[in-house]
């Protein structure tokens, strides 16, 4: 069984723009999974659809096995979610934004209260839970949103450009704290615009553009996609991910 199962699935917009064209794609359990792509190739759209943000217009989709369709409720339960959006109360404390997000998954507060501890402290936010979330930097906000989507315990863990904005050094520290998770048997799905992030924690890797898979396999399998045959552009060579990336993203 697999974390994530789509199938041929397929959103236009009321607006006629076609964001999926027909996307299909297994994420193995346990496994540290990189979605990349342009802005509005459709990774969003992909997310938002699997965790019933967003209405899809064909396809199927299950997270553990179970259709979205027919057992939404159970659906979520297995998904935390960590958007793009800084979407909490600011003048809430930290341990209160956790608390009360377990109260949505029926975790009673004598739970949810310890839980919510130990996450910030290992997020490194234990010496701050008592203050109010517009206290933080930006990338404590997105290390607070990590603890709230965590909260619940779920075995899939979906972060859409988590550390957009966040310095290296606490980039590294999330890292770190990701690996351990996908350690433990969590599920996670990464969207990034940092290539080498994808590379250093990603197993298996999607590259999507304009709406459809053009890559997907694991890491050694997309990075093998590479050759060193093409001129350095402007004397500058990336990565190898990012060659392959903007080989098969780039406008011909």
């Amino acid at each position: 069984m697999h974390a994530l199962s789509i199938k041929d699935l397929k959103k236009t917009y009321r607006s006629g723009t076609v964001a999926l064209k027909g996307v299909s794609l297994d994420i193995p359990q346990g496994d540290f999974f990189a979605l990349l792509g342009p802005n509005g190739a459709g990774k969003t759209t992909i997310i938002g659809i699997a965790t019933g943000l967003v209405n899809k217009t064909s396809g199927t989709v299950e997270v553990f096995g179970h259709s979205i369709d027919k057992e939404p409720e159970v659906a979520k339960t297995f998904i935390g979610l960590v958007g793009q959006e800084i979407n909490f109360n600011p003048f809430e404390k930290l341990i209160d934004i956790v608390v009360n997000q377990g109260g949505y998954y029926g975790l009673p507060r004598s739970e949810a209260l310890p839980r919510a501890r130990q996450l910030l402290t290992d997020l490194g936010l234990g010496e701050k839970m008592e203050q109010n979330g517009m206290q933080l930097s930006g990338g404590m906000k997105r290390r607070l949103m990590i603890a709230r989507a965590l909260i619940h315990k779920p075995r899939f863990l979906v972060l859409d450009e988590p550390t957009a904005g966040v310095d290296v050094e606490l980039r590294r520290g999330m890292w770190d704290y990701l690996r351990k998770l996908t350690g433990e048997g969590v599920t996670i799905l990464l969207t990034t615009h940092y290539l080498e992030e994808a590379e250093q924690l990603a197993k298996r890797v999607a590259i999507i553009n304009k709406g459809e898979i053009v890559a997907n396999g694991t890491m050694q399998e997309v990075l093998a996609m590479h050759d060193d045959t093409g001129a350095a552009k402007d004397g500058y060579r990336g990565g190898r991910l990012e060659e392959v990336f903007l080989k098969l993203t780039q406008e011909k």
